[in-house]
């Protein structure tokens, strides 16, 4: 799996452009079902707009993209949309410009250019994620080596992990792939054998992100 962005809660923009409002509604969708049930949901609440344009992509693949111009000459309000998540690799994730015109004509290079903007501006607001391979596993020490374990948590980035107290600790812990075999060697190293690896498995991983960063 290559490695993407995804929105985890909605963002809102907008841009005035010529006194005509393009609102950006940014939220993280599974499907394209919901995707439309949405879609409907907001030309619904926004039905006194002149147009409301979008544009979708789901799956770690992009395998479904869906984008319309509502009205719009044809190419200047779905399609800048969709590149939009296309050219930030944001996966997962719809996108609505609301449209209230404001009287004079942009021309198709300004609502391309307006759309565009919107929908950049949207994704500013919300909250992203990046996605990577990553693994879960178990992690079983003795009281003694905890700290120690927590420390090279830290170290490799891992956030919190559940915990279970009982004869020993028992953590729960999720990261990247990529990094879980140093982490192991260094955990193995430091608990001078002590510490358990168990129930291993692949998995999404996934930590806060800036699209910019």
């Amino acid at each position: 799996m290559n490695e993407y962005f995804i929105t985890s809660e909605k963002g809102r923009g907008e841009v005035v452009e010529k006194k005509s409002r393009f609102i950006a509604h940014v939220i993280p969708i599974e499907s394209e079902e919901q995707a439309l049930e949405l879609i409907e949901g907001l030309k619904k609440e926004y039905w006194d707009a002149r147009h409301n344009c979008y544009a979708f992509v789901v799956g770690p693949n992009n395998e479904v993209q869906r984008f319309s111009d509502d009205g719009e000459p044809q190419g200047t309000a779905g399609k800048p949309i969709l590149e939009v998540l296309l050219n930030k690799n944001v996966h997962n994730t719809l996108i609505l410009v609301t449209r209230y015109f404001g009287g004079t004509l942009l021309g198709t290079g300004g609502l391309i250019r307006a759309y565009g903007q919107a929908a950049v501006e949207g994704l500013k607001d919300a909250e992203i994620q990046k996605v990577f391979d990553g693994v879960a596993f178990e992690l079983s020490v003795d009281y003694e080596s905890i700290g120690k374990i927590k420390y090279n948590m830290v170290q490799f980035g891992v956030g919190d992990a559940e915990e279970d107290y009982g004869e020993g600790v028992t953590l729960k812990i999720q990261m990247k792939k990529d990094d879980f075999e140093k982490f192991k060697t260094s955990v193995i190293d430091a608990t001078s054998g002590k510490a358990e690896f168990s129930d291993v498995k692949e998995c999404e991983y996934r930590e806060k992100a800036d699209l910019d960063g």
